[in-house]
């Protein structure tokens, strides 16, 4: 096993499938499959979803509405997509513990670095809902503080492709992918993998960044033992 430790960032869009809102029963049962595995394996993890399926503060702002309070509901979504995670989970017998950037009882508890890791030591699956709990600040950048905080070995970043390329593979069918990126190259290159307040929490921390495709089933594990099926940024 190459990560002992991981923090997995997923998007909030993925949930949705081929629907176009809301969280797919299928594309749910499918990643908390990928993570029951890697825990039944030893591998001690993080969730951090985002909530752009249900609602973003953005969004929000740019039809009118006060940023911070759209910010505060993007949290919730976020908070909302990480109980359906829970559940799924824990229906497979995955032991789980939720916390957020918001203290939301009887929900959930506030999020506590100590906490998260005396859960790890009981093999519990925790998922970090609610952002950083501060507006202004996105996903991207909760995952980047939390995975410092708790110690972990990696961010890695579930996709829908199979890591970074020079353009959207999805638009241009001759974008050629990245093996592996410095910071300052992925700085330079303008390559859009974390907004730049979670990036520089990155680079000035040394916290790996690993793209990969979370919708293969077994490339979780692939990547947990070590198989380099993605595009890893890095010092």
């Amino acid at each position: 096993m190459k990560y002992k430790r991981i923090l997995l960032k997923l998007s909030g869009e993925s949930l949705m499938g081929e629907q176009d809102y809301g969280i797919s029963p299928a594309v749910l049962e499918q990643y908390a499959s990928e993570i029951k595995t890697a825990n039944e394996k030893g591998c001690q993890i993080a969730v951090v979803i985002g909530g752009g399926n249900i609602f973003r503060g953005l969004q929000g702002a740019a039809k009118g509405m006060d940023r911070v309070q759209g910010d505060y509901m993007g949290m919730l979504a976020t908070l909302i997509n990480s109980m359906a995670l829970q559940s799924e989970l824990e229906k497979y017998g995955v032991k789980t513990a939720l916390m957020s950037g918001l203290a939301v009882e009887p929900v959930c508890k506030l999020f506590s670095r100590q906490k998260a890791k005396e859960c790890f030591q009981d093999e519990r699956v925790v998922i970090i809902g609610g952002g950083t709990g501060n507006p202004y600040f996105t996903t991207d950048t909760a995952s980047a503080l939390r995975a410092i905080e708790i110690e972990a070995d990696v961010i890695l970043k579930g996709t829908r492709v199979d890591g970074i390329y020079t353009a959207d593979p999805e638009k241009d069918p001759k974008a050629t992918k990245y093996s592996s990126l410095s910071y300052t190259d992925a700085l330079n290159k303008q390559l859009k993998i974390m907004d730049l307040t979670a990036f520089a929490l990155c680079q000035e921390n040394n916290m790996p960044i690993y793209v990969f495709d979370m919708n293969t089933a077994g490339n979780l594990q692939r990547v947990i033992d070590g198989d380099h099926i993605g595009t890893i940024v890095c010092k």
